[in-house]
């Protein structure tokens, strides 16, 4: 079956000596792999330096429901970044994003609405002029909600625990040990609230924000599977440092 969707290139990994694998999310079937065919000679029209991670792209590709590799048949950038890969801090963000990416999404189904906010927000950063700061934070809390793994505030009041595991205030401390107080966990209902518009407002300490860049990555590693710490954590603290 022959599909046309937009997609987000969320990694590519070398396959052997003639072709990369390529994971994109979709707007039309959500994650799909493909094998990508590297050309010895770099010409014109060469169509695998496309994919390189959050490029904004448009594929045609033959979907074969039983089989975990699929084949483009052709691509095109439908959204070609400016800053995004020059500015030396967007750059960070963007390595950052693209790991986050690849291992909270490889496993998803389509979701337009989904897709729809990915792209927007790239677009959003690379058009930046200043303000971005708490980009990567922002995005990583709206993500959560699309996933539905984003953390229940309805139940809070300030001296209540927040149990990370599950997701939810309480008034009993947790059997296990991911769970905040105090402070932090009073800090969770303010962060559900951080978008584009208003993260310029969230001020933070970078020892602050270092805490926080950890308990992001401690949520999705309990809601996700498979979730891992990210490498790309320890850059972005060094270029926010």
């Amino acid at each position: 079956m022959l599909i046309r969707s937009r997609a987000l290139v969320l990694s590519r990994l070398k396959y052997n000596d003639t072709s990369d694998i390529a994971c994109l999310f979709t707007e039309a079937l959500g994650a799909v792999s493909f094998v990508v065919r590297i050309s010895k000679k770099r010409r014109a029209g060469d169509k695998s330096i496309l994919f390189q991670p959050l490029n904004l792209l448009e594929i045609e590709w033959d979907h074969q429901e039983n089989s975990s590799l699929s084949h483009i048949r052709d691509a095109w950038c439908y959204y070609p970044y400016s800053d995004l890969t020059s500015d030396p801090v967007k750059i960070t963000i963007a390595s950052f994003l693209s790991e986050f990416l690849y291992y909270a999404l490889r496993d998803e189904r389509e979701d337009e609405k989904l897709y729809n906010y990915l792209a927007l927000s790239l677009q959003w950063l690379d058009a930046a002029e200043h303000g971005f700061s708490n980009f990567h934070i922002a995005f990583q809390v709206q993500v959560s909600r699309f996933l539905g793994i984003s953390p229940n505030i309805s139940e809070y009041s300030p001296e209540r625990i927040y149990d990370m595991q599950n997701a939810c205030y309480t008034n009993t401390l947790p059997v296990h040990d991911y769970y905040l107080q105090g402070a932090e966990a009073n800090f969770v209902k303010d962060l559900m609230r951080m978008n584009f518009y208003n993260m310029h407002l969230f001020h933070m300490s970078i020892a602050q924000r270092s805490r926080l860049l950890n308990l992001i990555n401690t949520h999705y590693s309990l809601h996700v599977p498979r979730f891992p710490v990210l490498k790309s954590i320890e850059v972005l603290r060094e270029v926010f440092s």
